[in-house]
């Protein structure tokens, strides 16, 4: 049973800053970035905040709320709470308690709130003086409301069964738990129901849900990057490679003897990334989008919004591939039926909630592959830039042992040639970062295992066969793979740290029950 009595704050924040103050600092950092309209925006879809079911929706204190959940702050926090909290799903702000020296703090934070803004205040005077500035006032004796210490999910929204109930969480959850919290919560809220049989689909393609055409795409990324990696390793350059380049490979080899190996170096690592887009793609249809979790849907969809644009790359290189522009058309169309489909009716389980210290450590390797996609992003990023402009970095050239003028004189063509693979392997990196990262922001919880297999499997896919091309070409430089290497120890930190949460077993069943809520 959950305990939701107080507790201090745990962990390294508490220690280095204090509990208030690493309370307050995680506020104001949010705040800052959720006071803009684009940073709310970016918050909201960073952790997940979707429209809560309907039955969520009641009030506090007289004034009505789309959802019974919210934060309750000290007077001190009241400014960053406004700010920050509506993009996260909040749907009211508790300050309290207030006196009469709290009152200009409380008018500030009031002033441009997004959501219902309630006080508990200590004394008729103050209730007087803040009345014409907020929504309503709330008491300690109130019997709907419930103000909880603990960050569990499941208890929460077991607290939300009860009508006209208002859970309020202390600033501590959100620190233990991550700013998820309200989404989860929602989440663990929502009522579901079982999957329809198969059978009642039928064979029209019309009638095939939404995840049967993500998973399908999911296929063919997997199948185009194992095709293209057969084909590097295989002969390296198809006829129309040739025919653009007027050149046969045994003239690349005689030009310089490490073009060809530096070709396929580019080739096995695009391959690769194509392939962990597919394994990624795969496991939003299957794990998350045939469930009816908005946010897998939304992972699916920013990842393709990115990755397919990037054939228009041909604008700047010069070179149109028709394989890659023929793979493009094919799963282009089964992409959109994927996302313009309406989201399924949610589907999913909820699982007990496990030991503190899991969670704990679970939370550390989320941390770990977050910022893991967020470098392969703008690694991906960077290598676009310098494919569609430079093309290449000193460590290419010195590897290569020639110059760009060398390269133009062995073909005018053989320069766009290699900034088409490098600026495709860029946009396709930046696919799958996204995913990675939006996967591991919006997807981290207990007994979700295919979260972990379907980033182990990205991570295999992406990393290895990189490895593996440069050590056969010889192509070792230290700065040139230490973001590879890098990636790969956060990679599988992260989700050593995350497996026993992750892939938990335990029965499903209706949320626990609070037994004493703290009030």
């Amino acid at each position: 049973m959950p305990d939701w009595t107080y507790h201090p704050l745990r962990g390294p924040a508490a220690a280095v800053l204090g509990e208030r103050r690493s309370q307050r600092t995680a506020l104001r950092l949010l705040a800052s970035i959720g006071s803009r309209p684009a940073g709310a925006r970016l918050i909201a879809r960073a952790f997940g905040h979707r429209h809560p079911p309907r039955h969520l929706a009641g009030d506090v204190a007289g004034t009505p709320v789309t959802v019974r959940l919210g934060i309750s702050v000290p007077p001190a926090l009241a400014r960053e709470a406004v700010r920050a909290m509506p993009p996260l799903g909040a749907g009211v702000v508790e300050v309290g308690p207030v006196s009469a020296a709290d009152v200009q703090a409380v008018r500030e934070a009031a002033a441009g709130r997004a959501v219902p803004l309630v006080v508990r205040a200590r004394d008729p005077e103050t209730e007087a003086a803040l009345k014409p500035h907020v929504d309503g006032f709330t008491s300690s004796d109130d019997p709907h409301v419930v103000h909880v210490s603990d960050p569990s999910v499941t208890a929460a929204a077991a607290a939300l069964e009860a009508p006209g109930t208002v859970v309020l969480a202390r600033p501590g959850v959100l620190v233990e738990a991550g700013p998820g919290w309200f989404a989860r919560v929602t989440e663990a809220a929502t009522p579901t129901e079982p999957a329809p049989a198969l059978r009642d689909v039928g064979r029209d393609p019309r009638r095939w849900p939404a995840w049967w055409w993500a998973l399908l795409v999911g296929l063919g990324m997997t199948g185009a990057g194992l095709g293209a990696a057969a084909i590097t390793l295989g002969p390296v350059l198809l006829w129309y490679d040739r025919d653009y380049l007027g050149l046969t490979l045994d003239e690349l080899h005689a030009a310089n003897h490490h073009l060809v190996h530096f070709l396929q170096h580019d080739r096995i690592t695009m391959a690769g990334t194509m392939v962990a887009i597919g394994a990624l793609y795969t496991g939003l249809a299957v794990g998350g989008i045939r469930r009816g979790r908005p946010w897998a849907r939304e992972a699916y969809l920013l990842s393709g919004a990115i990755g397919f644009p990037t054939l228009f790359y041909f604008l700047a290189t010069g070179f149109v591939e028709p394989l890659h522009t023929a793979t493009a058309v094919v799963l282009f169309p089964m992409f959109v039926a994927a996302v313009r489909r309406t989201p399924h009716t949610p589907r999913w389980r909820v699982t007990p909630e496990g030991p503190e210290r899991e969670r704990r450590r679970a939370l550390v390797g989320q941390l770990l592959l977050i910022v893991t996609g967020a470098g392969l992003f703008v690694g991906g990023a960077a290598i676009s830039v310098v494919g569609l402009t430079g093309v290449f970095v000193p460590t290419d050239l010195a590897f290569l042992g020639t110059g760009t003028r060398t390269l133009d004189a062995v073909s005018p063509r053989l320069v766009p040639f290699i900034a088409h693979d490098r600026a495709g392997f860029g946009g396709a990196l930046m696919s799958a970062a996204v995913a990675i990262a939006l996967l591991s922001a919006w997807g981290w919880r207990r007994g979700e295992s295919w979260v972990f297999w379907t980033l182990a499997a990205a991570a295999a896919a992406g990393f290895l066969p990189a490895v593996a091309v440069h050590g056969a070409i010889h192509y070792t430089d230290f700065v040139h793979l230490a973001p590879v290497h890098l990636g790969i120890v956060t990679t599988t930190t992260g989700l050593l740290l995350a497996r026993p949460y992750l892939c938990a077993e335990g029965p499903a069943g209706p949320p626990a029950r609070p037994a004493h809520p703290a009030r």
